[in-house]
């Protein structure tokens, strides 16, 4: 009888971005499946990583073999989700702990992905776009989208950015077409003007930023900790993105072409299954790709921090209402969160593509065709097509399910 349900082996990565040791979660979470990895202190644990995506692939605890090729042989437990995406997992999700900013970047559209992928396959590994949403495990902070567009208006008013607005008018219109410029202009100024600029800018007093942009002199000065203040990163993300802190349990939503640049924080993020990325901040020169690219391809939204939230609902998938949804308006995934208390159940009915999922905090029980499974802090499961789930827990548990319908 082919399996349906089953513990996971997953990967993680070690960027110089990730929180190190055991003050990195995806390093603790990524550490309690046996047999991967013993947290070391002084080592960055920046991503766990599941699902079929060649980069850090998962494997079946019990056996070792990779989930891929477990899926190519038995298709049958991808359900509907087959016709649409074959055997492999359509959607990529992992676990990221930062200290640090995320280079500053996009993820490429559909048309364009397939266009890199075509000339540059070394760089751009799959033809597919990546849009994805980020749910907060701890406090989060994040730069996302554009600023709405009187906010960046009153900014450039400031003595030491009034001389980057493009000189063709005198009163220049804030539209997005001149955001666009206004983000090439700053991504190429010299490392010398972008350190000059941002120490004008700290003389300025809070008030003169406005009511809603006091916070952009702090940040600044936390960003000088975390990157040269030679690095254009740290004007593009103060002055034109929409600057969010997240409690727990929180979203965003990032569709493929808008940029975003992660600051602090643990979170779940969950993605359509693709790795290809542009960077033109918070990286080595030699790690920037080309500015022309990253402002060609940006779009507009979000356009303020209100359009940037995942609000979530109660799903119907869940029988007990204990469950939540995160649904991105796009056809890869959605992601359920189960929160129960002591003692309390829910029960999933089947989905009908493949699902993933991990356990964030507490552990109990999932029940599945009469078989009972052990849930605790960082394991992670593969789940088939139209199996029901029953979860159980006598201290509290949190568990987040990506999957594709």
């Amino acid at each position: 009888m082919t399996a349906s349900v089953f513990q996971l082996k997953c990967g993680i990565k070690n960027d110089p971005w990730g929180k190190q040791g055991k003050n990195s979660l995806a390093g603790v979470l990524c550490s309690k499946t046996p047999g991967t990895i013993e947290v070391e202190d002084g080592q960055h644990y920046s991503e766990m990583w599941m699902g079929t995506y060649p980069t850090v692939p998962s494997r079946i605890l019990a056996t070792g073999e990779l989930l891929s090729e477990y899926l190519q042989k038995h298709a049958e437990v991808t359900g509907e989700g087959y016709k649409k995406w074959g055997t492999e997992v359509p959607f990529l999700p992992k676990i990221l702990s930062f200290q640090k900013a995320l280079p500053l970047q996009i993820h490429p559209d559909k048309k364009l992905a397939e266009k890199l992928h075509e000339s540059q396959p070394d760089k751009y590994s799959d033809p597919n776009h990546k849009p994805e949403i980020a749910i907060a495990l701890s406090n989060f902070e994040l730069f996302v989208g554009f600023k709405p567009l009187h906010e960046v208006e009153n900014l450039f008013k400031l003595a030491p950015l009034q001389r980057f607005l493009p000189t063709e008018s005198n009163a220049p219109t804030f539209d997005d077409s001149l955001l666009r410029e206004i983000s090439r202009i700053l991504l190429t100024l010299p490392p010398i003007l972008v350190s000059e600029t941002i120490s004008s800018l700290l003389t300025i007093p809070e008030a003169q930023f406005g009511p809603n942009q006091r916070y952009i002199p702090g940040l600044l000065t936390r960003l000088k900790k975390m990157y040269p203040d030679t690095d254009n990163g740290s004007l593009v993300a103060t002055i034109l993105m929409n600057y969010m802190t997240l409690g727990p349990g929180e979203a965003v939503c990032v569709p493929a072409d808008s940029m975003h640049a992660y600051l602090t924080g643990d979170i779940m993020e969950c993605m359509a299954r693709s790795d290809n990325v542009i960077n033109t901040g918070f990286c080595p020169k030699a790690e920037s790709d080309d500015v022309d690219l990253f402002t060609g391809s940006l779009s507009f939204t979000p356009h303020d921090v209100d359009s940037a939230l995942l609000r979530t609902k109660k799903s119907d998938v869940g029988k007990c209402w204990k469950t939540e949804v995160y649904e991105p308006p796009f056809s890869e995934f959605s992601v359920l969160g189960v929160r129960l208390g002591k003692g309390e159940k829910e029960v999933h009915r089947g989905v009908k593509g493949v699902s993933l999922l991990v356990v964030v905090r507490g552990s109990g029980w999932m029940g599945v065709e009469g078989e009972k499974f052990e849930l605790k802090e960082g394991w992670v499961y593969f789940v088939g097509a139209g199996v029901e789930v029953n979860f159980e827990t006598e201290g509290g548990l949190l568990v987040y399910r990506p999957f594709a319908e």
